[in-house]
């Protein structure tokens, strides 16, 4: 790697102040600290030493969502392969049909390998999109403030890959990312000032700019004049029923061998991630058993096998691993810079985004998935809540002291 040092100290000076590219000096550095750590160190009193910055904190939650990558593409693949199956179609057009046989995959559903392939193909363009789109505005903002670009968008555009289907067209890709990096952090001065989840913004965007692409029956398998729907999609209209009816096991669902988002369906996956995550110290795990309690608690308490209400038969064990759920709960719940950061608040904040959760799939069947909404809501309410929690720890010492 020293070529490549001497090569970016070389050229440095062509981007600093004066030189003859200096507004791209924001490119050069994301360029220079992505091979090397940052130039500028804390090196007087009082600082923390620690090995853990900003990068490998971002590195760290693209590490645990690499098994939900994984698995969302393999299924991605091998729902299209099943549907061709069932179809009687050979195989598909286009470059992917072109380019699947160079790679040597097929169209077995059964093959490993044939289906991860298959959905890479969906997958990998939809993640190239978001990167270039979205690091581009990423670029423009730090060059006009002057600031270096921060490295908090890997993570942003990994997230945003993972939530929306393989058949998303990449413009609206490029759109919905736009929408998120601008309105819900740019405006608001950057990386650590947005107080909503960027990528779950760049989602609510399209679901509500773009229903047709992003929601209903046609939209989970890539393939041409198939239909399926989503294990959540039938229950909110046929209650467990429904899902028998599909053939859908429950340890299916929990590995994620159903319709879906890319990156939703697995449970198992979602979970492992987490676990990760909780053991690096980067996701709170009292907002992870939070979230999971605020939708298992009132299943219990109100849940009806006999209701009139399809949603209301569904067990707690069901709720948790369709949908959105689990990763919503594990990756999204969990941002660091839109969550509650005391420990009391962010038992409330899991616990309002749980709750919240069952209340959206119970009573609105007409969007059956709630994750989404209820955690840009609790991210709303979560300065707030910490702001009630801090004032009870301060009238506590005072009566405590007084």
């Amino acid at each position: 790697m020293k070529p490549l040092r001497s090569f970016l100290d070389k050229v440095e000076p062509l981007f600093t102040p004066g030189g003859r590219f200096e507004k791209l000096y924001a490119l050069f550095e994301a360029v220079d600290t992505f091979f090397y750590s940052p130039a500028d160190l804390a090196r007087g009193s009082p600082h923390v030493r620690d090995a853990l910055d900003l990068k490998r904190v971002m590195i760290i939650v693209v590490i645990a969502g690499i098994p939900v990558a994984l698995m969302g593409m393999w299924n991605t693949g091998y729902q299209a392969n099943m549907a061709l199956q069932s179809l009687g179609i050979a195989g598909i057009e286009g470059w992917r049909g072109a380019l699947l046989p160079l790679l040597g995959a097929g169209y077995d559903p059964q093959n490993i390998w044939d289906c991860l392939l298959h959905g890479a193909l969906y997958f990998i363009p939809i993640y190239i999109v978001t990167m270039v789109v979205g690091l581009s505005w990423e670029i423009l903002f730090a060059g006009i403030r002057n600031h270096e670009v921060n490295e908090g968008f890997f993570v942003t555009g990994w997230l945003f890959a993972l939530i929306v289907p393989a058949t998303i067209p990449l413009w609206q890709v490029a759109v919905g990312i736009t929408f998120g990096v601008i309105i819900a952090k740019e405006v608001f001065g950057g990386t650590g000032k947005n107080f909503l989840n960027v990528a779950l913004v760049a989602r609510a965007f399209l679901y509500f700019a773009y229903p047709a692409q992003i929601s209903g029956d046609a939209v989970w398998t890539p393939v041409d004049g198939f239909t399926g729907a989503t294990a959540l999609g039938v229950s909110a209209i046929e209650g467990m029923q429904g899902i028998a009816n599909m053939g859908l096991t429950w340890t299916q669902a929990f590995i994620g061998q159903m319709q879906g988002s890319i990156g939703e369906t697995s449970a198992a996956a979602c979970l492992i991630g987490g676990a990760f995550l909780v053991y690096t110290g980067i996701a709170s795990w009292r907002i992870i058993v939070a979230v999971f309690a605020g939708l298992i608690i009132p299943t219990l308490i109100f849940g009806s096998a006999d209701s009139s209400n399809p949603m209301l038969s569904m067990p707690w064990h069901w709720h948790v691993v369709v949908g959105g759920f689990a990763f919503g709960a594990v990756f999204m719940a969990t941002d660091p810079v839109s969550a509650a950061q005391t420990d009391v608040g962010k038992w409330v904040f899991g616990l309002l985004i749980g709750f919240m959760t069952w209340l959206i799939r119970v009573i609105n069947p007409a969007f059956p998935e709630g994750i989404m909404l209820a955690i840009l809501f609790a991210n709303v309410f979560a300065p707030v809540i910490d702001h009630f929690v801090v004032r009870a720890n301060v009238k506590r010492r005072l009566k405590r002291n007084g």
